[in-house]
């Protein structure tokens, strides 16, 4: 498909995290964006922070995205899709609060683009390295080849006494499947005019510009990074990591250049910046905390001891998306200033 330059995009759950961004990376990019969201409620703090944009921002309420024919409104006019909506917990008991939304939600927008989506071209999903990793007690280092079949076999087998962990990870391998077999289905078919991206983050962190009351309200892994500058003892571990506006600029990105899409599985993109142990984060933020007692000071340069049993490759991104990834210090300096303005 050719790149897409100009034109309006609809983001789904575009009130999330992640999505406030990619719709403001969007915007000033020069695009028009439509916003979906579950309520009128929801919207209202969107339309109030993207107002200087004028009418090139909108609002559309689509109360459940599990619904089939959630979208067929707000595919209707637009002429890509980022579809960033999708749960993001680890307090399902049943795997099917995870499953569902996950799943139905991609499906259903996919079938929406697909029968009155007459001008989307492409399709950008927000999925997950949860799609992408395994567990072991071995160094890994993944690429876009691999896909999470271990955490979906631990739900088949053991399901509602699947790990908390198992049960995200699969609704994403999941919905990501779903979303290739979908499009390698029907491409074929007369009047079928998009292609399909997806973007595949480890943990999200960064700034927060969505509407949030106090930090209790933070999502899993903005509130992670929260916990581990304040909260005594929670800095311990690591894993891999992404800054929010770097994986929102992949979403602007993916439909900007024409070989980001296709209808095979090789258009996903482990969009990652490297490793990390939440010490790094600690004495990266150093030179903005040192002088604080609300942030934690941990172990100086203990993070060094720490053993990295799962990385990814992000070669394809760099390539194709050509994406120049900040650095722990951006990001850190990012969030601490983020978090005193904010009084928190």
């Amino acid at each position: 498909m050719p790149a897409i330059s100009s034109g309006k995009v609809l983001v789904s759950g575009a009130n999330g995290y992640i999505a406030v961004w990619v719709v403001r990376t969007l915007l000033e990019h020069g695009f028009s964006v439509r916003g979906a969201v579950r309520s009128a409620d929801k919207g209202k703090y969107l339309t109030d922070y993207f107002a200087p944009y004028g009418d090139r921002f909108e609002v559309v309420v689509v109360p459940d995205i599990t619904v089939p024919g959630a979208f067929d409104e707000a595919v209707k006019g637009v002429d890509a899709i980022e579809h960033t909506a999708s749960p993001f917990h680890f307090k399902a008991v049943d795997p099917a609060e995870l499953l569902d939304p996950a799943i139905k939600g991609t499906t259903g927008i996919l079938e929406s683009a697909r029968k009155y989506g007459t001008s989307v071209k492409r399709v950008v999903v927000t999925s997950s390295c949860a799609a992408v990793m395994n567990i072991s007690d071995k160094q890994q280092v993944l690429n876009e080849l691999n896909w999470n079949d271990q955490a979906v076999n631990e739900v088949e087998n053991k399901g509602r006494e699947a790990s908390p962990q198992a049960k995200y990870r699969a609704s994403k391998t999941q919905a990501e499947r779903a979303a290739w077999d979908f499009v390698q289905k029907h491409q074929n078919e007369p009047g079928f005019g998009w292609d399909l991206s997806v973007m595949n983050p480890p943990l999200v962190v960064g700034p927060v510009i969505h509407d949030i009351s106090s930090p209790d309200a933070l999502g899993t892994s903005a509130k992670m990074m929260y916990e581990a500058f304040t909260k005594p003892g929670a800095a311990s571990g690591g894993g891999c990591w992404v800054d929010v506006r770097d994986l929102a600029l992949a979403h602007v990105r993916a439909l900007q250049i024409g070989e980001a899409g296709g209808y095979e599985n090789g258009k996903r993109f482990i969009i990652c910046a490297g490793a990390f142990a939440w010490q790094d984060w600690l004495d990266a933020a150093a030179p903005w905390t040192e002088d604080s007692d609300k942030y934690q000071k941990g172990t100086p340069g203990a993070g060094k001891e720490h053993v990295h049993l799962l990385q990814y490759k992000n070669e394809k991104s760099i390539k194709v998306l050509e994406l120049n990834y900040r650095t722990m210090a951006d990001t850190a300096e990012a969030v601490i200033a983020d978090y005193d303005a904010k009084g928190w």
